[in-house]
């Protein structure tokens, strides 16, 4: 458009909008939900902002270490990054090989009152120093309670009473689409939101984390939002944002957030003991293809983790499990693929009895199997 033209485009809005006599057009339906949205969105951001805090990690750099963190071109490769964490992707650049430590920033959330923090396991990785700024600016030491590398989740500590906190949501209650904030220190941006939808949920195989089951939204996730919350319309923290794929090194419209449900379970073992002991079943798995669902006679849309090796002396064989067993349901709930019964039994509480649901020759089978200790 030329100069002249977009000039008469003003000129003529201008005279619409202001000239005596002229009445200013009346919002249509549509431009008011946008307009209430945007209101809801402030309400929320107002009221969890308080509990987002920003954290700074001096940490003891090992030798192996002692190498920036993407080599000269690495940007240009299209991989996950798991990267949030590192200085040498903030606004100071990159830190010097002579140094003996190294500098990693992230976010996370008060959910507890008396100054429980949760972020991610990589954000807080070999800290020996930890910094927390609040919202109102006032930074505050902490202390590792514990952290699972396992599922990249941290647990911290801050002295406080009666601080600002997120209520935790149910992340099993997720469908696509469903609106969502991320709200963090991208870049060292402290207090930054962005907002999106729910892509997909159940995502694994990523390469980020052993146990993978990431909520995937397109909420704008950069360095430095990682550990920080993504909020549901309830004002609620369904996820902990902690990676993305990027080509570039920034925002490409994918990113991925561990579900709270798991981080919950993880965190109460996590303040319990400092640490997390997991289920043991005692098989291999991978996901069921069309060709072994339809020799059990399933439907090819059928979820089922296949049996492809039993371990000796394990519970899966004294239970009686067996190679090409088609595994579809624990405790009477059906399940999305082997990662997905992988996190659940890794979630269950060791010693516990689990009831699997399984087809083997077209026959269904139930049995009930006391988990070990992993």
């Amino acid at each position: 458009m030329n100069l002249f033209l977009h000039q008469f485009i003003l000129a003529l809005l201008f005279i619409t909008l202001f000239a005596p006599g002229v009445k200013a057009v009346e919002p249509s339906t549509s431009i008011k939900e946008m307009v209430q949205t945007g209101e809801t969105f402030a309400a929320i951001i107002e009221r969890v902002k308080p509990a987002v805090v920003y954290i700074q990690v001096k940490k003891e750099r090992k030798d192996d270490d002692k190498k920036p963190a993407f080599p000269e071109g690495s940007g240009n490769d299209p991989i996950l990054k798991e990267f949030f964490g590192d200085k040498s992707n903030s606004k100071e650049g990159k830190f010097s090989f002579a140094d003996t430590t190294s500098y990693g920033f992230g976010s996370g959330f008060i959910f507890n009152s008396d100054g429980y923090i949760l972020t991610n396991s990589h954000v807080i990785r070999d800290g020996i120093e930890i910094t927390v700024t609040m919202a109102d600016k006032r930074k505050i030491p902490a202390k590792i309670i514990g952290e699972d590398r396992k599922t990249d989740i941290g647990l911290i500590k801050i002295d406080g009473k009666d601080l600002p906190t997120i209520p935790l949501g149910d992340s099993g209650q997720l469908k696509s689409g469903h609106w969502v904030l991320a709200i963090g220190s991208p870049y060292e941006f402290i207090q930054t939101v962005t907002a999106g939808i729910i892509s997909a949920t159940g995502r694994n195989s990523l390469g980020i984390s052993d146990y993978e089951n990431f909520i995937q939204t397109d909420a704008a996730i950069n360095p430095g939002n990682s550990g920080g919350p993504l909020i549901n319309m309830y004002g609620q923290v369904i996820g902990i944002n902690t990676a993305f794929l990027t080509q570039t090194g920034g925002y490409m419209g994918i990113g991925f957030a561990i579900p709270i449900n798991m981080a919950r379970t993880v965190s109460e073992q996590l303040l319990k003991d400092g640490t997390v002991t997991r289920a043991w079943l005692g098989v291999a798995l991978q996901d069921a293809e069309i060709e072994q669902l339809a020799e059990q006679g399933l439907p090819s849309t059928t979820q089922a983790a296949r049996v492809v090796e039993v371990t000796g002396n394990s519970p899966a064989d004294y239970a009686g499990l067996q190679k090409g067993d088609l595994i579809l349901a624990i405790n009477n709930t059906p399940i999305s693929g082997s990662a997905d019964l992988r996190n659940r039994i890794a979630l269950s509480v060791p010693k516990s009895q689990v009831t699997l649901e399984y087809y083997r020759k077209g026959i269904k089978t139930s049995s009930k199997i006391a988990l070990g200790t992993l």
